[in-house]
């Protein structure tokens, strides 16, 4: 085990480079400071939140005393509280003043709708509705944020990583954690939320080489609706950029997220309440292409599905903005070292912010480092080895052993099955010996099927044994060739562990398209006020107009989006299916009735042709 002095050093000397998008306007800073000015409150069941210790009076140590309480109780920090009139006017006037440098600073791009198909669109139009009546951080939230963090800057201008070191199965973890006072996605960048308070992690996973010296081989970004696999990336991806030992972190603008790559990431949020609904469609969907013969009908095997009831989501990690960490804009403080022996992160099971009661949790302040929003320990700090789908992987060091001996057991099972299977011969040739004896005895007719049933069991048995001997060797092949790989130094495949990689969205799609980006942000509208109309002046004929309606949107969508051909043949296909099932129905019994004859014809000419061969001399 590493003391606090080398396990501070492994920190520093691969601390990461945060690259943030211009506008950003909380970066990462100590939480200690943000727990001083917060005040402390608790939400019970059926009551209204009670402040338990009031701004200015709590601390760390006060914030890291065990406590009990009901069922159902939750409680949080509290940092903003309403701005008044006169503080509202005052930040209206310096947001007026900074408007044209904000602009010049970060434009939110174009696309976020026209990216998606109209259901999406939908989706995300009663998304945006339902923020009226559920619950959510206050309007005036991220303006208060935005000042106070001014003034907490004042106090103490640091940058500060909370860091801290996790020994597991052969791994050396260094965990990074970044905590935000204030997650303005929403408000500022026309994102999916807003929440006070904001924990991003990244890890990096070092193991001893055979010089017993510990290099890093792999590295994991938290990110949003990734997990496992899709998390990680081998320290020699090219994707992973890095200024000497440095790895460097594209962060999300105003959510924080960590991509590996510049760019805009197009995140698509499922609500779980729509969840029967998104089953449903995705059988449909595949049918579908099953019967147009489309490419991934079946989807790949363990890989997610692509959303289908999706809200779509730009997370903007441009990487052009102010940038944190060695030889950047400004460089980190001293590490603040964490685990469980500080008492804040393993007392503290509540929320760091304010608790909103959002049944999407989305608005809601997010738990510390060690617990999720429910209290449990998350899996990144009981297991973040398993958390990045790293438990079934071993350190290259390790590899070679690993493969020998695993080799070893494959040859001592094959010889084992071997011996298995001529005992089992001898056993069997026996056993055929006894049945051929009394084959011809009446009275020994159970014994002769008894032994036939022993005989076909026992051969079965063999044969299986036989497979697993064959597919013994081959897998023997298989780890002989790996250890030669292994022993020249051989590269291993880099990617192959990601099954969906989250990648920018490419600069080609719809959003280059003036008529696209209007088509998408006026079409659900445009949707409702139709139906309204039609309600209102036709009610008769509603059902026909709306299918007409429909169809409609359906084409001039196609078109925006470059899919037209493909439109028109998917239309042609259902008009040619609805109208053989109109046929079938209007004539049914005639289709029927035809068909039986048909069948009978066919069957008088093939007995007819058989009757006509037998009557045919034999020459």
């Amino acid at each position: 085990m590493m003391d606090e002095t080398q396990q501070l050093a492994l920190l520093r000397r691969y601390e990461p480079i945060i690259r943030f998008t211009r506008g950003e306007e909380f970066f990462p800073m100590d939480a200690e400071a943000y727990i001083r000015m917060c005040s402390l409150w608790i939400k019970r069941p059926g009551e209204p939140p009670q402040e338990l210790i009031p701004a200015g009076a709590l601390t760390p140590e006060a914030l890291a005393e065990p406590y009990e309480d009901e069922y159902g109780a939750v409680r949080f920090l509290k940092f903003t509280e309403p701005l008044s009139a006169a503080e509202m006017a005052v930040q209206a006037l310096r947001q007026r003043r900074e408007v044209d440098h904000a602009l010049e600073e970060f434009r939110v791009g174009k696309g976020r709708l026209a990216r998606v198909g109209y259901t999406s669109r939908v989706v995300d139009a009663l998304f945006r509705v339902a923020l009226l009546a559920r619950g959510r951080v206050p309007g005036d939230a991220a303006a208060a944020a935005s000042l106070g963090y001014r003034a907490l800057l004042l106090q103490d201008p640091r940058h500060v990583y909370h860091g801290r070191v996790y020994e597991e199965r052969g791994w050396v973890v260094l965990q990074y954690w970044f905590f935000y006072l204030y997650n303005n996605w929403r408000t500022r960048f026309s994102g999916a939320n807003d929440h006070e308070a904001d924990w991003e992690m990244i890890c990096i996973y070092l193991a001893r080489n055979a010089d017993q010296v510990l290099c890093p081989e792999w590295i994991a970004y938290a990110s949003h609706d990734y997990a496992g696999d899709d998390l990680r990336r081998h320290w020699q991806d090219p994707e992973v950029q890095k200024v000497g030992d440095h790895p460097v972190i594209y962060a999300g603008a105003g959510s924080h997220a960590a991509y590996f790559s510049p760019g805009e990431y197009l995140t698509k949020i499922e609500l779980n309440a729509l969840a029967p609904v998104t089953r449903s469609l995705r059988r449909v969907q595949r049918v579908w292409k099953r019967l147009m013969r489309e490419p991934g009908a079946d989807g790949v095997p363990g890989a997610p599905e692509e959303p289908v009831l999706a809200i779509p989501f730009v997370d903007y990690a441009r990487g052009d903005g102010f940038a944190i960490g060695p030889g950047q804009d400004a460089p980190w403080d001293e590490p603040v070292r964490i685990d469980e022996s500080v008492g804040w992160v393993r007392n503290y099971r509540g929320l760091w912010g304010l608790y909103t009661q959002d049944p999407f949790a989305g608005e809601d302040a997010p738990a510390g480092p060690m617990f999720n929003r429910d209290g449990t320990v998350r899996r990144a700090w009981y297991d973040p080895v398993g958390w990045a789908g790293l438990d079934k992987v071993p350190p290259l060091s390790e590899r070679l052993a690993i493969v020998r001996r695993q080799r070893q057991e494959i040859v001592d099972r094959r010889t084992l099955l071997r011996t298995q299977v001529e005992e089992k011969t001898a056993l069997l040739r026996g056993l055929d010996v006894q049945a051929t004896s009394i084959r011809t005895q009446p009275h020994l007719r159970a014994l002769h099927q008894q032994t036939l049933q022993e005989i076909k069991a026992l051969s079965d048995e063999i044969a299986r044994l036989q497979a697993e001997i064959t597919a013994a060797g081959a897998l023997l092949e298989n780890l002989d060739r790996h250890e030669d790989q292994l022993l020249a130094g051989g590269a291993q495949p880099l990617r192959a562990h990601l099954r969906r990689a989250h990648a920018p969205a490419a600069l080609d799609q719809p959003r280059a398209s003036g008529f696209a980006e209007l088509w998408a942000a006026i079409s659900v509208t445009v949707l409702l006020v139709a139906f309204v109309l039609l309600f209102y002046f036709n009610p008769r004929f509603l059902p026909v107009w709306l299918v007409s309606i429909l169809a409609l949107f359906t084409f001039i969508e196609a078109g925006v989006r470059g899919a037209f051909t493909r439109a028109v043949s998917r239309f042609a296909t259902a008009l040619a299916i609805a109208a053989a099932l109109v046929l079938v129905y209007e004539f049914f019994w005639w289709i029927v009735g035809v068909t039986v004859l048909a069948l009978a014809l066919y069957i008088l000419w093939d007995n007819l042709r058989e009757f006509m061969r037998s009557r045919r001399p034999i020459r």
